[in-house]
């Protein structure tokens, strides 16, 4: 992992204070608010010359989802995935984002990542942008001297390319809410079911005049360097009922307009081929009435019954301290500013419970909690913490006020359900699992297997298939009642 990834760190209050400092940095700075496309992109050199990092996630009101009077939806530039997730607004009336946003990742990525930062790494395989697009979205964009909005189907010009200047930030995302005669889906297929990136996915979203097609949107990811509509099938659609014969010809049609290219994931025979059959699933879902099958109606989040607000911080100078409480006790540090915060735990706290074990989001042993969520603190920034509360697992008995016998210390009842089970084996993935596991209870009452299944999606283990993991989890909570009974 690279000893420096940035030389300033920037907390920034203000839009008018981001503005400033990318006036001012132009091409050396960027914007970080989610941070798991960005880590990783300095990290592998994707975006090279970055030496200041604008943190914008202090400023207050930029997490809000609303709708105008004029039926326009709006989302915040610092709107999380499960954000979306959670927004009655946003399945009643954008459904397709909802479903998208629930695909991506894993619960600690989507309390991270947002909808803005998505749209702008503006990866062809980034789930958000293809309903977004179906919607008919725009962004806005503002610098020091101007404010521009632009069509999502205008801001894209290549692969991880857009028209954004370097002094612009993304403030608003917009599009028109679905009307009571609309209806929409997204079919999105990967290598896993969990915590992998689009091999194709397609976003549908039709205008039905009874059982009849009046118009229709549908968009591809994946297979052509930006995402696209599919136009002949689009017109194809128009006037006709959702008969087997019409959905099969509309899905070849579409299967048609995409372009893909073979690489390691993937032929683009097979691209090209399971577009045509997600288009076909998702147009028979739709005329069923069966498109939000499979789509939970109150997902888990890993977020706590109380998030923290981090408050308005500003820090300008990398030599300033990182104040932070971590496991309740206070923590002043100089050291850290120009790494993650799993580094920061574990190097400077002296934390070492929290592990690294692939370091780009993807197995969740580093799991901790950030102000009251779920996070994988490998894609978190180390002066993120400043000013917040952060909890990792050697503090997560402290959530339970009952005491095991005398020098056995106190274990929360998924530590205790851990070793009941024979949960554990090599032991290395645990700490995230058990992290995810508690904030869960935390969240539901009572999980049902699949709230568990779903809960550490985002937790690999290499030794086990997770039996005696899920069997832990569903008796932890059982056990947390006989020990508050």
């Amino acid at each position: 992992m690279m000893d420096i990834m940035w030389h300033t760190y920037i907390n920034a209050t203000s839009i008018d204070e981001v503005l400033q400092s990318l006036k001012e940095k132009g091409e050396h700075a960027r914007v970080i608010a989610g941070g798991t496309d960005l880590i990783l992109e300095l990290e592998r050199g994707v975006r090279k010359g970055i030496e200041t990092v604008i943190d914008v996630t202090r400023i207050p009101d930029l997490d809000k989802i609303t709708i105008d009077e004029d039926g326009i939806i709006h989302l915040g530039p610092l709107v999380t995935h499960n954000h979306c997730v959670e927004s009655k607004l946003i399945r009643e009336r954008a459904y397709p984002l909802a479903r998208a946003a629930w695909e991506v990742g894993a619960p600690q990525i989507r309390n991270r990542g947002t909808i803005a930062g998505n749209l702008i790494t503006a990866s062809p395989a980034n789930d958000t942008i293809t309903p977004l697009m179906a919607l008919g979205a725009s962004v806005t964009l503002r610098s020091i001297n101007q404010t521009r909005t632009v069509a999502l189907k205008d801001f894209y010009t290549g692969v991880r390319k857009t028209v954004m200047q370097p002094d612009e930030m993304l403030v608003d995302i917009s599009f028109p809410a679905m009307k009571t005669t609309q209806r929409g889906t997204f079919i999105k297929l990967a290598l896993r079911r969990a915590q992998a990136i689009s091999l194709v996915d397609v976003a549908i979203l039709l205008d039905l005049d009874s059982d009849s097609v009046s118009s229709a949107s549908i968009t591809l990811g994946a297979v052509a360097p930006t995402i696209i509509h599919a136009p002949e099938a689009e017109k194809y659609l128009e006037g006709k009922k959702l008969t087997d014969d019409v959905i099969a010809e509309a899905a070849r049609l579409t299967m048609d307009a995409s372009k893909p290219i073979d690489d390691i994931r993937g032929s683009a025979a097979y691209r090209k081929e399971m577009i045509r059959v997600c288009t076909a699933r998702g147009l028979k879902s739709i005329r069923d009435g069966k498109e939000r099958d499979g789509m939970p109606d109150d997902a888990v989040l890993l977020w706590g019954k109380q998030t923290m607000d981090a408050g308005q911080l500003t820090i300008r100078e990398s030599s300033n301290s990182i104040d932070a409480t971590v496991n309740g006790k206070k923590y002043s540090l100089k050291n850290g500013h120009e790494k993650t915060l799993l580094r920061f735990l574990r190097e400077d706290v002296g934390l070492t419970g929290t592990k690294e074990g692939c370091a780009e989001g993807e197995c969740g042993a580093c799991t901790v909690f950030l102000d009251g969520k779920a996070v994988m603190a490998c894609l978190v920034p180390a002066p993120r913490a400043h000013g917040a509360e952060v909890m990792t697992i050697e503090g997560l008995s402290d959530l339970t006020p009952a005491p095991l016998p005398e020098g056995e210390g106190i274990l929360h009842p998924v530590q205790e359900a851990f070793i009941k089970h024979g949960a554990v084996q090599c032991g290395y993935c645990t700490p995230g699992f058990i992290m995810s596991a508690a904030m869960l209870m935390e969240e539901k009452e009572n999980p049902t297997k699949n709230e568990i299944e779903q809960a550490i999606t985002g937790n690999l283990c290499r030794c086990t298939g997770y039996y005696k993991i899920v069997q832990a989890i569903e008796d932890a909570q059982a056990m947390a009642e006989v020990r508050h009974g």
